[in-house]
């Protein structure tokens, strides 16, 4: 199996695409579709499906409704985010309430995540050393 596709999980994927929540379909479709990097909806990435992903920027945007806030919600998130980090994947989470109430700073946050230069495969070749203001 590839690291970051599932075949078994693409038809519940392709299901999820048709039927996205209302705040899925309301960041989809006024903000990521007109952003100037290729964004999925309901990618596959190992043996989960990410709302939201951008590779350009390894990045995922995870909208979260009540579920995801009780005990064993909470518990699978921690443990998807560890296995996305794992793959140098960023986890950005927000609630369904911060996209019906605070729409305009969600984006604002994509955009500054967006914004900076994306992942390089290559390790910087000071980390590790310390700074040069003696740290």
């Amino acid at each position: 199996m590839n690291k970051t596709n599932n075949s078994k999980l693409t038809d519940n994927a392709k299901t999820l695409r048709k039927n996205m929540t209302k705040e899925e379909k309301h960041l989809w479709y006024d903000f990521l579709k007109a952003l100037p990097v290729t964004v999925n909806r309901q990618k596959v990435i190992g043996r989960y499906i990410v709302d939201f992903y951008i590779a350009s920027h390894k990045l995922v945007i995870e909208l979260d409704g009540s579920q995801h806030y009780e005990d064993k919600g909470i518990e699978r998130d921690v443990k998807r985010d560890e296995y996305l980090n794992s793959l140098g994947i960023k986890v950005l989470r927000y609630s369904n309430i911060d996209i019906h109430q605070g729409f305009e700073g969600v984006c604002q946050d994509i955009l500054n995540n967006v914004n900076t230069p994306p992942p390089t495969a290559e390790p910087s070749p000071l980390r590790g050393r310390g700074t040069a203001c003696g740290g």
